[in-house]
């Protein structure tokens, strides 16, 4: 029987993938019944014999969509580094072994330059979050400039991504877009986003609202990969349980700010936060465990396993 989490996870990329798929029937669809409109258009041309072989057609992405032009987003990889801003990467050397992965994912503003022996210098996608948007302005020298193969997706509140002039970040990202053309800007629909509040409800049983709490950039992140990639490998995050660990490892929440505050203080105190907006950072990482027994997902640095399901019991953190 299957659980409640892989069902939801299911029918979330089924729709995406159905949505797609009705895409490319339609044009094939169109493309025949002019054919037959004008049965006597092709008689006399000389049949063509294709000596090329035909590049397998890379789905669109519903949900979505470019800056410039409005057109969904066309990505596909057989296989993905999806690189976290954890301290858990410092000294890890997997910088060569993430940059020979097909496509590497990161988040943020989180940078190479001077990380790259640890975090590789690759970036095919990067996730990013609408209170990131002046971090990756002012560092947009790395972040931008030299980005011309980097496809970005930004996420935010629909109040800030709307389209009729009102929406702060969507402008911002127009008038960066004209000053950089070059560049690969998507925004998440506002129908994408209730998609992932539902998923995430469908997967914990909490609404996401009702505890005053934001979905993580890595839950956005870890959802599109799952879209995009056939497996994952993911470096520098923690199992759910680590920060229960009466010895853990110590580490800075971004290795980019080595004085910054520790992982574990910041993941247990946003868990535990129930006045304000905060991030469930562990109830996410039970999630990510229970789908890595359903799909291609592999952590590392720390390197572990999520462990056997027990029956049916949900990954609902007791008392959240």
């Amino acid at each position: 029987m299957k659980t409640p989490m892989r069902h939801g996870v299911a029918v979330f990329l089924a729709i995406t993938m159905c949505t797609s798929l009705l895409f490319v029937y339609n044009s094939s669809y169109s493309s025949t019944q002019r054919d037959q409109n004008d049965p006597g258009s092709r008689e006399n041309e000389p049949r063509k014999i294709n000596t090329k072989p035909e590049k397998a057609q890379i789905p669109a992405l519903q949900g979505y969509s470019s800056i410039i032009d409005h057109k969904p987003l066309k990505m596909h990889c057989n296989s993905c580094a999806l690189v976290m801003s954890s301290g858990h990467l410092i000294g890890s050397s997997r910088g060569e072994e993430i940059d020979q992965t097909e496509c590497v994912i990161r988040m943020n503003d989180a940078p190479t330059k001077s990380f790259r022996k640890d975090v590789g210098q690759k970036t095919s996608l990067r996730v990013i979050a609408h209170s990131s948007m002046q971090r990756i302005l002012r560092n947009r020298n790395e972040l931008l400039n030299m980005s011309q193969d980097t496809v970005f997706i930004f996420w935010g509140p629909s109040n800030y991504m709307r389209r009729d002039g009102k929406g702060l970040v969507y402008n911002n990202l127009r008038v960066m877009n004209q000053v950089l053309p070059m560049l690969k800007v998507y925004i998440i629909s506002r129908q994408k986003m209730q998609h992932f509040d539902e998923l995430f409800k469908q997967e914990t049983g909490k609404d996401r609202r009702i505890s005053n709490s934001w979905l993580s950039t890595g839950w956005f992140t870890m959802t599109i990969a799952l879209e995009l990639c056939d497996r994952i490998n993911v470096y520098g995050m923690v199992p759910p349980e680590f920060c229960k660990e009466p010895y853990h490892h110590s580490v800075p929440y971004h290795y980019y700010e080595p004085a910054g505050p520790d992982e574990c203080t910041m993941y247990i105190s946003h868990e535990r936060g129930r006045r304000g907006s905060h991030h469930r950072f562990i109830t996410e990482k039970r999630v990510f465990a229970n789908w890595a027994r359903t799909f291609n997902i592999h952590f590392y640095q720390p390197d572990w396993s999520p462990k056997p399901a027990l029956g049916n019991r949900t990954a609902i953190p007791p008392g959240s």
